[in-house]
């Protein structure tokens, strides 16, 4: 399986609207930076037929260094999450 890079949606942006490289550099990068500036806002980002990106606040909790056992405290931190929509999820599970 083949790993969907940035580059790899700036060349079908150009390939399908006829734009420069540049161009369409220009629309990927303006759509990921809308995206990262409403999420970090605390804006909820729902994309109709997709899903919906929400930030969410994780308390801090005990865990668990793997390697050696010792209790290690994990420290509070905001998280993005994703939640597939439900046309989206039909579609995958249509693959299978």
């Amino acid at each position: 399986m083949r790993t969907l890079t940035k580059a790899d949606m700036v060349d079908h942006v150009v390939k399908q609207l006829g734009l420069t490289r540049q161009q369409g550099r220009l629309i990927v990068d303006s759509f990921f930076n809308e995206l990262s500036d409403s999420l970090i806002q605390g804006k909820e980002v729902k994309l109709s037929g997709f899903g919906n990106f929400e930030l969410k606040d994780k308390k801090s909790r005990p865990g668990r260094n793997p390697k050696t056992g010792e209790e290690v405290p994990v420290q509070a931190r905001r998280v993005v999450t994703f939640k597939a929509g439900q046309k989206f999820r039909q579609k995958v599970n249509a693959i299978q």
